[in-house]
């Protein structure tokens, strides 16, 4: 399943074609739209020579989108021969076009073909680093429908490199941007479901298939259909029931004669047969293995012959391109005219030689190069990554401390000044047993003017203001801004009502309180009420809760 997909979407990427703008280019738009039409037929040879053409009529007329449309198709045919490195020249070529002459659309879709390459080779790692920076330029281009494909692209490699909770979040990302693809649509799900199976959901990835299925049927889409077939099957292995795993298998062979679909079914029958001790049938599904296995590497030795007659052919093209220019010219001269120009043909065969072969050598120089380059970008994204991620995390280690640091700090100094305020309470306290016992002397004795000028004294000194002046400077250096939040949300509070506020805040009990300002715990409690109902809360117990959030 993951290379019949990947290969569809890579094909779809690059067979949109510009408008034309006039008759010579519209021949060349037409070549390609031709030649693309010719490769989904497998009709390599035809393909390649249109292509090869249009490619020579855009490099001679400097249409960078024709010569990189052309090249890309070329280099798809090669793949489609199973002939990689050509491919792969063709696609790095295609790559230089496109950085230095077009946009970062076109960059994407030679990136995604050089994914597909690494893919076919199984280099899962290399793959997923050149489909995820096409999927990027997709997403920083708005291009949704392509975003949507590579999505699929990177849930299917990321699948291969075991990342499951990765590709199960590309496939639900593409699923909603393939609306008006139906069918890479409907892969997208199948992928998902794959993600399932793997990860241990059986349950859900069956419901997902088997509503899947029968539309699947019903479009006769068979490549699709043995895909999920294969997924029942397996669903079915490794919930034990294996009847009906053989069951889907063999709906595979009945219903596609695909070599791959075939050989892919008869692996998964001898795993069955050989699971339940039938070996007899595993033994005839390992031979049928075989002989599938045979077919196909005919089939690709057969594809390799035609990819050698191919590159004949379409020298011999090329060749044929070139004797037809030189027969025009050479009718248009006399002999004498036609002797000098065949002499300068020789000598222009034999620079265009030399000059081909410097440009093959500057290419691989440019393709190792740029390998290298490549190479180096992205060890050095990886260091500054890393390097950000440490200084990040150095920085979010500094801030705890420092708050944790803020917050022992503010602690330590809301516990001198409760202890400051419990200070105060118990002079006070000392103050008025003092004077109640004075009082009491100067009832029971004679009046004694100097007693009462001392009990007035200490009475002062128990109302006195000094001491809150001081306790309140400590408590807006510890809890700064907070008296001054409280005056802003209710300027109708007086300074007795903000001392009140600061003791309750301190949690200071009504009793405690009482003290401090000498007077009743009644007198306090409803002192509280009238705070309490001026700040519009229903009563005071609310107090607290409400001027903590400040």
């Amino acid at each position: 399943m993951f290379n019949k997909i990947v290969m569809f979407l890579g094909l779809m990427l690059f067979s949109g074609l510009t408008n034309a703008q006039d008759k010579g280019l519209a021949y060349c738009d037409n070549l390609i739209n031709e030649g693309v039409r010719l490769l989904y037929e497998g009709k390599y040879t035809q393909s390649l020579e249109l292509l090869v053409e249009a490619e020579v009529l855009a490099k001679e007329n400097n249409w960078s989108k024709q010569r990189f449309l052309a090249i890309n198709n070329i280099g798809a045919n090669y793949y489609s021969l199973y002939d990689y490195g050509e491919s792969l020249d063709s696609y790095l070529e295609a790559y230089t076009i496109a950085i230095k002459e077009l946009d970062s659309k076109y960059e994407m879709i030679v990136l995604n073909n050089i994914a597909i390459l690494y893919s076919k080779e199984e280099k899962y790692d290399k793959s997923y680093e050149y489909f995820k920076k096409a999927y990027v330029i997709a997403i920083q281009n708005n291009e949704e429908k392509k975003r949507g494909l590579y999505a699929v692209n990177l849930g299917l490699v990321t699948n291969r490199s075991g990342k499951f909770n990765q590709a199960k979040a590309y496939f639900e990302e593409a699923i909603p941007l393939l609306e008006e693809s139906p069918r890479m649509k409907q892969q997208a799900f199948i992928g998902l479901a794959e993600t399932l199976v793997l990860s241990g959901f059986y349950k859900e990835a069956k419901d997902r298939l088997l509503l899947l299925l029968p539309d699947l049927r019903t479009k006769n889409k068979k490549d699709l259909v043995t895909d999920v077939l294969l997924l029942l099957s397996k669903i079915a292995y490794n919930e034990n029931d294996m009847p009906l795993a053989v069951e889907r298998a063999n709906a595979m062979l009945q219903y596609s004669n695909n070599i791959e679909a075939r050989l892919d079914a008869f692996h998964q029958l001898s795993k069955i047969y050989t699971k339940t001790g039938k070996l007899q049938l595993a033994l005839v599904a390992k031979d049928s293995i075989l002989s599938v296995s045979h077919q196909w590497n005919e089939i690709k030795n057969g594809r390799l012959f035609e990819t050698n007659q191919v590159k004949f052919e379409v020298q011999n093209y090329q060749n044929e391109l070139m004797n037809n220019q030189e027969e025009m010219e050479a009718n248009q001269k006399t002999f004498r005219v036609l002797l000098g120009a065949a002499i300068l043909i020789i000598l222009l065969i034999a620079l265009a030689l030399r000059t081909i072969y410097i440009q093959a050598k500057q290419r691989r120089i440019i393709h190792a190069r740029n390998q290298e380059v490549m190479a180096l970008e992205l060890e050095k994204e990886k260091s500054e990554k890393l390097l950000l991620e440490k200084k990040l995390n150095e920085e979010e280690t500094r801030a705890l401390l420092e708050e944790e640091r803020l917050k022992n700090e503010i602690g330590f100094r809301n516990r001198k000044l409760s202890a400051k305020a419990l200070h105060l309470i118990q002079r006070n306290e000392l103050l008025q047993s003092i004077i109640d016992d004075l009082e009491q002397q100067t009832q029971t004795e004679q009046q004694n003017g100097n007693m009462k000028a001392y009990i007035k004294k200490l009475k002062e000194l128990v109302r006195s203001e000094e001491e809150w002046k001081n306790f309140i400077d400590h408590f807006e250096e510890v809890n700064q801004g907070f008296i001054s939040a409280i005056k802003k949300k209710h300027p109708n509070l007086n300074v007795n009502d903000l001392r009140f506020i600061c003791y309750v805040y301190m949690k200071l009990t009504n009793k405690e309180i009482a003290t401090v300002f000498n007077i009743t715990y009644e007198a306090c409690r409803k002192r509280r009420e009238r705070i309490s109902k001026k700040m519009n809360l229903r009563d005071g117990s609310d107090l607290f809760n409400y001027i903590s959030g400040f």
